[in-house]
């Protein structure tokens, strides 16, 4: 099953779009639900089975508000570095997918801990 992160990116005009990631793919739409439509026709036909879940932005214990916002100051630099035609340095490059792994990480201990609530 594709793991999919959908990132809010607030713009310079307080304007604010959805990233989704998956696989090493990226696309950017004005919802979450157009970024996700934008990525899925990105993914191979081994790819598409995807199960989506929504979550809050809030800081948790697997995903703590340190990296939220790291996450999103690079993101930042990312997509300045794109909107330049550019590319992120290598070590920010690397940190962006090991924090954007982790969110997804964090989104997988997420749903196995509601799985275990629900089970209750």
């Amino acid at each position: 099953m594709t793991k999919i992160a959908i990132l809010p990116i607030s713009g310079d005009q307080g304007i604010v779009t959805y990233c989704a990631v998956a696989n090493g793919k990226r696309s950017q739409g004005a919802t979450a639900g157009a970024a996700l439509d934008a990525l899925t026709s990105q993914l191979t036909e081994e790819e598409s089975g995807t199960m989506v879940i929504v979550q809050s932005r809030r800081p948790d214990r697997f995903f703590n508000a340190a990296q939220q916002d790291r996450l999103a100051e690079l993101m930042e630099r990312w997509r300045s570095c794109r909107d330049q035609g550019k590319s992120l340095p290598a070590e920010e490059q690397a940190e962006l997918e090991a924090l954007v792994d982790a969110e997804l990480d964090a989104s997988a201990a997420r749903a196995a801990d509601l799985a275990d609530k629900l089970k209750r």
